[in-house]
């Protein structure tokens, strides 16, 4: 992976995680395994792990401990009503930021 791929990457990693919670509620090796499917394969997965940290201690997730037959209980994750408020700003910001970059790579201003 570039270096200008990973910084990119660092500002909307978060989204993408948030985005697939809002598909359904999800384990950290699920979303990782979900990340890889999508192209994303050389995120890491304790950067997965270190963001749902961070997802969670500031409230946009929900976390519940499900027993595992493999060891310890799992923290599945699900998106909250503050998490889907983030998520719906993530998006405008998206659009807002890609339209303009669109019109920019066509040389308009």
């Amino acid at each position: 992976m570039s270096k200008q791929m990973t910084e990119m990457l660092k500002g909307t990693l978060e989204g993408i995680v948030l985005a697939i919670l809002s598909v359904q509620p999800e384990y950290g090796y699920e979303i990782t395994a979900r990340l890889r499917e999508m192209g994303f394969s050389d995120i890491a997965e304790g950067t997965v792990y270190a963001l749902l940290v961070r997802v969670e201690q500031r409230g946009l997730v929900a976390v519940e401990k499900v027993p595992s037959e493999k060891g310890p209980p799992r923290k599945v994750y699900s998106l909250n009503a503050q998490g889907q408020a983030y998520l719906e700003e993530f998006w405008q910001t998206w659009r807002f930021l890609t339209e303009r970059l669109a019109r920019l790579q066509k040389g308009g201003r």
